[in-house]
């Protein structure tokens, strides 16, 4: 595709071109498919079906991004190492100590937008994001999960989700393994209801010690279009009793 312009998203009615346009692999933005457009809730709905997402940083128009490989996390190959699974089941059994699903979902938004990045002197999360995903949990699409300590929000992650596929976005802990722990929380959920794919869009080695890998952007596609397909909705509530998923005993502490 070496130089093709790319695609301008001039309105709502323009759609977003074929995933397979995006810059390959040899050019200097692996996976960029198209630029400008809204994040209006039809807009993100349109791109989220087709596995496309948005990523861009403060000045830049709305970016929109279909990689090939793409990094997921099957619920089923969920590695839990044994230091993290002693810390979970500590969590859930200490007094003070809870999960919680969709309580505080724009301050979970919020707290990745501000939570520091290694190697990166600003964030993707631009205010325009937090609000969009923000209006979008409203609406019932975007959920978070929440590890809470004494009533004090400690750490969590937000992502999209739609019939049986979730798009993971973003994590933040103010206390140790506290995103690690909403993760496992996730698994055991996604593992409870039927998700067998979670997006992670992008490799890293943190990712792949928990089991995620990469696979073809067509078969994720594939995969996507059955998933989001799927009814009935699934409901996003916290039940203690699917950390036996885990193998893990869900306790009072972590019931509420």
């Amino acid at each position: 595709m070496a130089g093709v312009p790319l695609p301008w998203i001039a309105d709502e009615d323009t759609p977003l071109p074929p995933t397979h346009r995006a810059l390959g692999a040899d050019s200097a933005a692996p996976g960029l498919l198209a630029a400008g457009g809204s994040l209006s809730p039809r807009r993100l709905a349109e791109a989220y079906r087709r596995g496309v997402f948005p990523w861009y940083s403060a000045g830049q128009p709305v970016l929109w991004w279909a990689p090939d490989p793409r990094m997921v996390l099957p619920p089923a190959d969920f590695e839990l190492a044994r230091s993290l699974r002693k810390a979970v089941q500590r969590f859930l059994l200490t007094p003070g100590c809870e999960i919680r699903f969709d309580s505080a979902c724009p301050d979970v938004i919020a707290a990745c937008a501000n939570a520091p990045r290694a190697g990166q002197s600003g964030t993707w999360i631009v205010p325009a994001m937090v609000q969009a995903y923000s209006d979008w949990h409203a609406a019932g699409v975007v959920h978070s999960v929440e590890t809470w300590i004494d009533g004090r929000l400690a750490g969590g992650l937000y992502g999209v989700g739609i019939g049986r596929m979730f798009y993971g976005e973003s994590m933040f802990a103010r206390a140790t393994d506290a995103s690690k722990i909403a993760l496992c929380a996730l698994v055991a959920h996604c593992r409870a209801a039927g998700i067998e794919l979670v997006d992670c869009q992008q490799n890293t080695p943190h990712l792949a010690s928990l089991g995620a890998r990469e696979i073809a952007r067509s078969e994720f596609e594939r995969h996507v279009a059955r998933a989001t397909a799927q009814t009935p909705r699934i409901e996003w509530t916290y039940d203690p009793t699917h950390w036996a998923q885990l193998g893990l005993r869900g306790g009072e502490a972590g019931a509420s």
